[in-house]
C-alpha cells in the first residue's frame, strides 16, 4: 500500500484548518503543516489533530510549499491548502488508489476543484472545473513561479493520471474579502511583471477587463450562477484594470 504525506502551509489559518485535518483522517498518513507566524490558535489546532508542525518565515508560496514538501515522510505528497477539503467522492478515489497496484503506473494526479463563494458553491464563472495536480511524487515535482500564483513543475517523462471527486475549496466568507486579496495579489502581479520587463498601454488597460467580463460571464457561463457569478466575473475583469493600469502607472 503506497503511503501519502499531506502538506498543508499556514498563517492564521484557525478558521478553516480543522475542517482540512478532519477530511484528511483514514486517508494522510502523515500531516506535515508549515506555518509562516500564525498569531492565532493554528498551532493549537494542528497539534489536536495529529499533525507535525514546524515553522518558517515566508518568502514565496514556492519556497514555502518546497519546504514544507521536505519535511514530509513519504515521497507521495497531497498539497492541500487550510481552506480546502477533500470530498467524499475524492475520499474513496485516495483510498482506492492507496491500495492498487496500478498506482505506480502514475507519478501524479490532477483533480477538480469546487469553490465555495460566500455559501454557495460555483459551478462556471471560469471556476469550475478548475483542475489542479495536487498529488504527486516528489522526487518528479517541485514548486515553481512567481508570486502569487506558484506552479507546480513537473520532470520530464512524469505521467500525469486523474481523480475522480472534487477537492472543495472554502474560499471567500465575504465580497470585502475578495476584493480585498484580489487587491494583494494584484500587487504582486505587476511586482513580478515589472521584473520580467513587461508593459502594458491603453489598449490592454481598455479591452482586456471588458474581454476577460465577456469570458467568464458569457462564454464560461458565469451567468447560470446568479449573482454571485455577476460579482465574480466584475471583480475578475476589475483584476485585469487594475493590473495592466498599474502596470502603466509604474512602467515609466
Amino acid at each position: 500500500m503506497r503511503q501519502i504525506s499531506a502538506v498543508i502551509i499556514t498563517l492564521n489559518e484557525a478558521r478553516n484548518i480543522s475542517r482540512c485535518l478532519r477530511s484528511l483522517e483514514g486517508i494522510a498518513d502523515d500531516v506535515v503543516v508549515l506555518d509562516s507566524g500564525s498569531t492565532d490558535n493554528t498551532q493549537e489546532i494542528c497539534l489536536a489533530h495529529g499533525a507535525r508542525f514546524f515553522e518558517h518565515p515566508f518568502i514565496s508560496y514556492s519556497d514555502q510549499k518546497n519546504r514544507a514538501n521536505a519535511l514530509a515522510t513519504h515521497d507521495l505528497i497531497f498539497s492541500i491548502d487550510a481552506d480546502e477539503v477533500l470530498s467524499d467522492a475524492l475520499r474513496a478515489s485516495l483510498a482506492h488508489l492507496k491500495s492498487s497496484p496500478d498506482a505506480t503506473q502514475t507519478d501524479a494526479w490532477q483533480m477538480n476543484r469546487m469553490t465555495n463563494y460566500c455559501g454557495q458553491w460555483i459551478r462556471h464563472s471560469g471556476w469550475y472545473p478548475d483542475r489542479k495536480i495536487r498529488l504527486f511524487d516528489r522526487r518528479k515535482a517541485a514548486w515553481g513561479g512567481p508570486n502569487p500564483h506558484e506552479i507546480l513543475e513537473l520532470a520530464e517523462g512524469t505521467r500525469v493520471g486523474f481523480l475522480h471527486g472534487d477537492l472543495l475549496h472554502y474560499s471567500y466568507a465575504t465580497v470585502q474579502e475578495h476584493l480585498d486579496k484580489t487587491r494583494r495579489y494584484n500587487e504582486m502581479s505587476i511586482r513580478n511583471l515589472l521584473a520580467k520587463g513587461r508593459r502594458s498601454n491603453w489598449l490592454q488597460v481598455v479591452f482586456s477587463p471588458v474581454f476577460k467580463f465577456f469570458r467568464n460571464y458569457i462564454l464560461k457561463a458565469g451567468f447560470l450562477d446568479g449573482r454571485a457569478g455577476f460579482t465574480i466575473c466584475r471583480i475578475a475583469a476589475l483584476e485585469t484594470y487594475w493590473k495592466y493600469r498599474g502596470l502603466m502607472r509604474k512602467q515609466g
